[in-house]
């Protein structure tokens, strides 16, 4: 089987990311700078480039106030997934808040697109077993929010111990983020701040020996790690300035990089949906 690379991007702002949450809580959103269309146009750009289709889960409440960037990414060939409407971690939300969030989303989205949207990516990777009951009533046909990687306690659990795709219920596929384990330690390779922490040699290193073992490898970016000229934001505890900041003037270039790098190795590019329809994940689950 040939070696597919989906990369995914999580549409949100800067100011809505969980590390900056205690100066930026959402009843003031409305009052922050935007920057989340100019840094998707500039991650279209480069997708464009390089001839490679991606997913994005796209935030409901970017996509209420920017139609017209949904609408964009769309016509560039892009599946449209959903994040959830309001970014808020799922375990400190209800089951009921849980369903709302991610029904207004999900309606906000295919009225824009006129399309289905199957997939969802949890905020935070917290993933909850609230959240893959909902998911199943709304009709989803994929998650992609179980995060792999036991040194991250934000990220959400789920029961399993299965590694790769994975039905979580009936009908209802899980698509990972990828870790790199060895007998005594593991390294995520999924992308985000990792990828920004790595020097690019190193997650060439990982990502290569990656996909020696494993036929996909899943990655996951954010608009504003795009942008190194976004406010800074001095008076947050020094871990969450840390993870927010560091490598955003080289992300761009890595990735461009990266890009290049596996093209050149015969490795493919795809968008979450057409890997599940047409990259014989079913039947390799259930062959």
């Amino acid at each position: 089987m040939q070696k597919t690379i989906c990369l995914s991007f999580d549409i949100e702002d800067w100011f809505q990311v969980e590390n900056l949450r205690e100066k930026f809580p959402p009843e003031i959103w409305d009052k922050c700078e935007s920057r989340v269309v100019k840094n998707t146009i500039k991650i279209l750009d480069l997708l464009d480039e390089y001839n490679v289709k991606a997913t994005f889960f796209i935030l409901g409440w970017i996509a209420e106030r920017f139609p017209d960037l949904v609408k964009e990414i769309h016509s560039r060939g892009h599946e449209i997934a959903s994040h959830g409407y309001g970014h808020i971690i799922n375990y400190q939300l209800s089951r009921k808040e849980i369903f709302k969030d991610i029904r207004k989303s999900k309606e906000i989205l295919e009225n824009i697109i006129a399309q289905e949207i199957i997939g969802y990516r949890a905020p935070s990777f917290s993933i909850t077993e609230d959240v893959i009951d909902v998911l199943k009533r709304l009709d989803f046909k994929y998650d992609s929010s179980y995060h792999p990687f036991s040194k991250n306690k934000r990220y959400g659990q789920i029961d399993t111990n299965k590694k790769g795709f994975f039905y979580i219920r009936e009908g209802l596929l899980e698509i990972p983020m990828s870790v790199w384990k060895s007998k005594s330690f593991e390294l995520s390779i999924a992308g985000g701040g990792y990828f920004r922490l790595y020097p690019y040699i190193l997650f060439k290193s990982l990502a290569l020996s990656y996909l020696k073992k494993n036929d996909f490898l899943i990655m996951y970016f954010h608009p504003w790690e795009f942008d190194p000229e976004q406010p800074r934001i001095k008076d947050i505890k020094f871990s969450y300035r840390f993870r927010h900041y560091i490598g955003l003037k080289k992300t761009y270039n890595k990735l461009s990089k990266f890009l290049e790098i596996s093209i050149k190795n015969g490795f493919t590019f795809r968008r979450l949906d057409d890997s599940i329809k047409n990259g014989g994940i079913y039947e390799k689950i259930i062959g």
